[in-house]
């Protein structure tokens, strides 16, 4: 685990942004080489690979752009920080690869494609605080300095650390020096509005910065899942690359050949370099064309990140600029791909292209209103006219893919950019909620809370509640969800509206009696069993349980595990229960012919240690709704371990499930 530092002296709110700055570099930097290592990798037997090569290339690319997405939490987290300290967030970097300075002498950034030098680098970047991994081949210090002064400078200085954890630690530090200095309030003074959050997108790092707490939880969860964990931590980025690094090395073993990834270019460039040392000028003019397009489409999506955070939120435009970034990044990716699987040039013989992802020279936002609308509208224009260009010339499948994502990206900016629309849109206003009227009184009788209203008597019994969420989504005035003491309110909504919520709960937990002389809810006119997919049994009809009257609704034990059986009580989320919900038609050569009747009642006997014992006319449906079968008498599983579920097999005798 990373050693904090030394208490800090309390830093400006200048040096403060300025190691801010540093920290989205780094993780933006860190994204890209992380990429491009996967878009290099082969795909399939079609593409040179044994079967059981294919398999595990695979699983390693999905995991490599995984840690490319936490690097992206990360990377947001940063920039919700930034702006929460009344910065506005770092979105440039500089080009591959990174001159000298820009990070520690032994912090080297640049693209490399799949290999184990670099899967070792991947290591040695992501090792904890005290390891001896060393880095990969071909990525030592072009030269060793030392940035930074120890003497006291206005003007901010970079700083050395031996480690990203390091780095991070001290930078926790600083702000916790900071904030101390200036208290909470004048420290975290931006608008909380300009950052975002999971009203724009679902991300580990996107989650609103309000204070040093929240700030250094963000800082925490960076170190945890990535840059300085533990070593024994089983999910941090450390311990997934050097797992994917033992099963390389055992294909290799295996297969002495292996290549499981394309030779593509190290640092590519798409102009001849003034200075070419370590870089592979892209001459095929199909590789530079896809690389080029593929490049514009990232460029932009910086832009519509940096313009997301100039617009206030939540608000319609700034999620839509946060989408069509998202979806810039997906266009990208068949180009990266693509360009992987073209040679560089005459040049470069045997070397292959790849993006490079060039940074312009600002990606900065532009004053909000209709002039950067309309500039949105002419980039996704041009990128999507130069798309299909490229994939007339070119006919690839990945170059088609990403015209289309492109041409649907420009037609979706078309629909929602309004340029005749104010400068800067309002937030979604947020309405104070009213407060609830005083509860009336509720009694408990035999595990069941009664609460009186004028027209109804709602009643609901907890032990048997399977958390649906019907109710809380659909009357959440009349049921306060997540509140201490009296939650039932029910004259908070119209008599008619809450019967229908009541009736939706598929559990029987919540029941009405009317008091305004209307029917109470009677049977429905077609029995029902719906097998919900890894859950319960749910049963509407006239139902009767061990010749007790249950109501018309009941979700019924099917894993075995509930602690109050027969009915359900969400256990089978604890024991990892997993059944389909959809049986075929006719399963077991079980009828499914109409009857005579559909309705009627329906009893049920759990035998004991054994079946749910149905008797009366039921349809057995899906999940979905599909029929599955229409039964006068039915032996349900409620073991879990039926080989012809929903029906019983016998099992339970062989398992030794247990219950009355």
């Amino acid at each position: 685990m990373t050693t904090p530092p030394p208490a800090a002296a309390a830093p400006s709110r200048e040096q403060l942004l300025h190691s801010l700055y540093e920290a989205a570099e780094l993780e933006h930097n860190l994204m890209c080489t992380y990429l491009y290592a996967a878009f290099s990798l082969r795909q399939g037997e079609a593409e040179g690979l044994r079967p059981q090569e294919a398999e595990a290339v695979e699983r390693w690319r999905r995991e490599i752009v995984a840690v490319a997405v936490e690097e992206m939490g990360h990377l947001v987290a940063v920039w919700n920080i930034t702006a929460a300290l009344g910065g506005a967030p770092r979105f440039g970097r500089g080009n591959f690869p990174l001159d000298p300075g820009y990070l520690p002498a032994r912090v080297v950034v640049k693209l490399a494609p799949f290999s184990e030098a670099t899967l070792q680098h991947f290591v040695y970047l992501e090792r904890p605080e005290g390891s001896d991994e060393p880095d990969g081949d071909g990525f030592a210090a072009e030269r060793l300095f030392k940035r930074g002064t120890a003497v006291p400078r206005v003007t901010p200085m970079a700083r050395d650390y031996d480690t990203v954890g390091h780095f991070y630690a001290t930078l926790s530090a600083e702000l916790s020096a900071f904030v101390a200095a200036h208290g909470e309030a004048a420290s975290f003074c931006g608008d909380r509005g300009l950052q975002l959050g999971p009203d724009e997108l679902i991300l580990g790092g996107a989650k609103p910065v309000l204070c040093s707490r929240t700030a250094l939880a963000a800082f925490d969860a960076i170190v945890r899942q990535g840059e300085g964990a533990p070593s024994d931590s089983e999910t941090s980025h450390y311990q997934r690359f050097a797992a994917i690094r033992a099963e390389l090395r055992a294909l290799r073993e295996a297969n002495p050949g292996f290549e499981p990834a394309w030779p593509a270019a190290t640092n590519p460039v798409l102009r001849r370099p003034p200075r070419p040392e370590g870089r592979v000028w892209l001459e095929n003019p199909a590789a530079s064309e896809t690389v080029d397009v593929a490049n514009a489409s990232y460029g932009l999506m910086l832009r519509l990140l940096a313009q997301s955070y100039a617009l206030p939120g939540p608000s319609a435009e700034k999620s839509l600029h946060v989408d069509l970034a998202l979806g810039l990044m997906r266009a990208f990716t068949p180009l990266a791909e693509h360009a992987a699987r073209l040679p560089a040039g005459p040049s470069n013989p045997g070397c292959h292209a790849g993006a490079s992802f060039t940074s312009l020279r600002d990606a900065a936002a532009m004053p909000p209103g209709p002039a950067a609308r309309r500039f949105v509208l002419e980039r996704l224009g041009e990128l999507a006219q130069a798309a299909a260009s490229l994939h007339a010339s070119l006919g690839a499948e990945r170059t088609g893919r990403a015209a289309s994502l492109l041409k649907a990206l420009r037609e979706r900016a078309e629909r929602g950019l309004d340029l005749k629309a104010p400068a800067t849109p309002a937030a979604a206003p947020t309405a104070a909620p009213a407060p609830a009227p005083p509860a009336p009184r509720a009694e408990h009788v035999d595990g069941v809370e009664i609460v009186q209203g004028e027209k109804v008597e709602l009643r609901f019994e907890a032990r048997r509640c399977i958390h649906a969420r019907f109710c809380v989504t659909g009357a959440p005035q009349v049921f306060l969800a997540n509140v201490k003491g009296d939650w039932l309110y029910p004259d908070a909504m119209p008599v008619e509206r809450l019967v229908d919520i009541a009736h939706a709960c598929p559990s029987g937990a919540i029941q009405l009696r009317r008091k305004d002389g209307q029917p109470d809810e009677g049977p429905p006119p077609v029995n029902l069993v719906s097998v919900r997919e890894a859950g319960p049994y749910a049963l509407r009809g006239e139902l009767v349980l061990r010749g007790q009257a249950i109501g018309t609704r009941a979700t019924l034990c099917r894993c075995g595990a509930s602690k109050n059986k027969p009915f359900c009580d969400g256990s089978h989320h604890e024991a990892g229960f997993d059944a389909t919900g959809e049986p075929e038609t006719g399963l077991l050569g079980l009828p499914t012919d109409m009857p005579a009747r559909r309705d009627g009642r329906v009893d049920i006997e759990p035998e004991p240690n054994g079946p749910l014992q149905l008797r009366g006319q039921v349809e057995v449906i899906s999940g979905t709704g599909r029929m599955v079968c229409r039964v006068a008498q039915a032996r349900l599983c409620r073991c879990g371990g039926s080989q012809t579920k929903p029906f019983c097999d016998g099992s339970h005798a062989r398992n030794g499930f247990s219950a009355d």
